[in-house]
């Protein structure tokens, strides 16, 4: 025993010597996929359902947690035990709660750090976006830029997804709230992508600025629940995947005006009993997804991947799968996906976000109630 000890002690102090954390060294896995070895390494632990991360100039994360925190981690990983103060009233309910964190394009010069979240109104709660300032642990300046309306007292299908598209606008993506006739309807903002100023307003060239009958901010109708989005690293354009029913997720490419189909047309099927909803063949003035998948897998998470520590998986897409519990590649050609690459299947549990860094590594967040960063690193 007294050698076993020894042992263990030379081992520890090897590894401190090395200024590898301890946590990182017991949670290092190694992985062959099709087309890189790579070592997924445990950054961060004790994190509650965390949603989504973001990166500070100084080399520092923000990382949400669902129940509504705020959470600062150093460059070195070493989370803050002290949450950011500052955040609006969050009503944490089903599926709700704090989403998305995203930096302004221009964050070095104006500061602005923009959140998504479920609020309360009238009615019952929704998604809104804030934008505020971070001031030490404390967010300050803040500013609600948008409240989803109607509220309802639904748990469910939020969206949440924040898009900046370069060019002064951003995207925010928005779930039908469990309600399908929702996601047909102009004038409710639910079950589609909104497009605004950065700074809350309503762009003059939104597809429906000027129809009574239409939400002003409305740029995309017919999504059911769209939690990965992402901007096209060639074409500029937002990319997305939403849930289905028992089937049916899909990848689209949003714009401007068009309908999605949900519950028209879809892939999906009612939960339980499988019985088809609406119709898989081509309706008029609706689009067909560019990929679905049947069973779903609860895409969650989305980033096209153009870093330099994977060069052979340049252009392909990124997504988590929070039911299928594992990270997808999918391979792209123009706007055809022609190969789908499944890894990490149920080694890490649910994948609620997937981002590339600074420094080019691949980091996901899990979804349990101690959620980990992880980070893929090539084998060397």
């Amino acid at each position: 025993m007294s050698t076993y000890k020894s042992l263990v002690r030379a081992l520890i102090a090897l590894l401190l010597a090395t200024g590898v954390p301890l946590s990182m060294a017991a949670e290092r896995r190694a992985v062959q996929s099709e087309k890189h070895a790579f070592n997924l390494v445990t950054l961060v632990e004790g994190l509650e359902n965390p949603w989504s991360i973001a990166w500070l100039p100084d080399g520092r994360m923000l990382v949400t947690e669902r129940a509504g925190r705020l959470r600062l981690v150093s460059g070195d990983f070493k989370l803050d035990p002290k949450a950011v103060e500052g955040l609006p009233k969050i009503v944490v309910a089903g599926q709700g709660g704090l989403f998305d964190v995203a930096l302004h394009p221009g964050y070095k010069d104006n500061g602005w750090i923009y959140i998504s979240y479920s609020g309360p109104g009238a009615g019952g709660h929704g998604t809104e976006l804030m934008r505020a300032k971070l001031d030490g642990h404390r967010l300050s300046d803040q500013q609600v830029l948008f409240r989803m309306e109607p509220k309802s007292d639904s748990g469910q299908h939020f969206g949440g997804r924040i898009v900046f598209d370069g060019k002064g606008h951003l995207f925010l993506t928005l779930g039908e709230r469990g309600d399908r006739t929702r996601a047909q309807r102009l004038d409710d903002h639910a079950g589609g992508v909104i497009r605004l100023n950065d700074d809350g307003t309503v762009p003059r060239d939104n597809p429906f600025v000027g129809r009574k009958d239409a939400k002003p901010e409305k740029f995309s109708y017919g999504n059911r629940n769209m939690q990965g989005a992402a901007l096209h690293p060639v074409t500029g354009e937002l990319w997305v995947h939403e849930h289905g029913p028992q089937g049916g997720d899909e990848v689209n490419i949003i714009r401007a005006g068009r309908n999605y189909g949900w519950p028209l047309v879809t892939y999906g099927a009612e939960y339980g009993s499988g019985v088809k909803i609406g119709q898989s063949t081509p309706k008029a003035g609706i689009e067909m997804p560019l990929y679905y998948w049947v069973p779903s897998i609860a895409p969650s998470g989305l980033a096209f991947y153009e870093g330099d520590k994977f060069p052979s998986w340049r252009g392909n897409m990124l997504l988590g799968a929070l039911a299928g519990q594992m990270l997808v590649r999918l391979e792209l050609d123009g706007e055809k996906i022609v190969r789908e690459e499944r890894m990490l299947k149920g080694v890490i549990g649910r994948i609620r976000d997937v981002r590339v860094g600074p420094d080019g590594f691949v980091y996901l967040l899990t979804d349990e109630r101690r959620g980990v960063l992880v980070r893929l690193e090539p084998a060397k």
